[in-house]
């Protein structure tokens, strides 16, 4: 992965503005929500963590890493739980996706398909 990060646009922090990924196959990862099985993960941060983990489920099912993921978004229902969370969701960011960091988007929803989730992550990976 070769991470563009033009020096016009402003520094990215946990994220990346672009990666260029070598030629491979794609992987569509479908919006994964906070559960573990079928529980439903409590608070914000626990529901983020699941959701990370269940991405990296599907890519190491598909015979990736998580290194091969490009591109996740993330779905909120309430952008300043988000906001206000980011400092406790850093350890559960790195114990996952360690230091790669994609490129990523973070959308406010209305709601998720169970009104109980508070996030939902889809993903892009580009497997060799």
């Amino acid at each position: 992965m070769k991470v563009i990060n033009p020096p016009s646009l402003l520094k990215p922090h946990g994220y990346n503005h672009g990666v260029l990924m070598p030629a491979g196959q794609l992987l569509f990862i479908a919006g994964q929500a906070g559960m573990i099985g079928d529980e439903l993960e409590s608070g914000f941060v626990d529901q983020f963590a699941a959701a990370l983990r269940n991405v990296r489920a599907v890519v190491e099912a598909a015979g990736g890493q998580i290194e091969h993921v490009a591109r996740l978004t993330i779905y909120v229902t309430d952008m300043s739980l988000y906001l206000q969370s980011r400092e406790a969701l850093a350890p559960a960011y790195r114990e996952i996706f360690g230091h790669h960091y994609p490129v990523m988007s973070a959308i406010e929803v209305k709601g998720l398909i169970d009104p109980r989730l508070l996030v939902e992550i889809e993903a892009t990976a580009v497997l060799p």
